[in-house]
């Protein structure tokens, strides 16, 4: 039988955990201009797309992204419709002719 203090640590965790989800931007809740100008001032930003769904999206330009990934084109929701973002993600491989 789980003790008081283990329920309550755990009841903490959960809690924690929920705080922090509700603390990330949500891009659903901002024009496509504050996405943009936010992951700019920052230049890597984790931002909520949807209810239960998150990503790290990164400067066009700059180190963001850890080698062999580079930032690739991405798109998320916004309040004023689809936006343009950069989402590290490794390339293609070249395919020989």
């Amino acid at each position: 039988m789980p003790t008081r203090r283990t329920m309550l640590c755990t009841a903490a965790m959960v809690i924690a955990a929920t705080n922090f989800a509700n603390a990330r931007p949500d891009t659903r809740k901002m024009t496509c201009a504050q996405t943009q100008a936010l992951i700019q001032s920052q230049h890597a930003a984790v931002l909520s797309t949807g209810p239960s769904t998150y990503d790290r999206y990164v400067r066009q330009f700059g180190n963001e992204c850890d080698p062999p990934y580079v930032p690739m084109v991405d798109h998320v929701p916004a309040s004023d419709g689809q936006c343009m973002v950069y989402r590290c993600e490794e390339p293609a491989p070249m395919v020989p002719d």
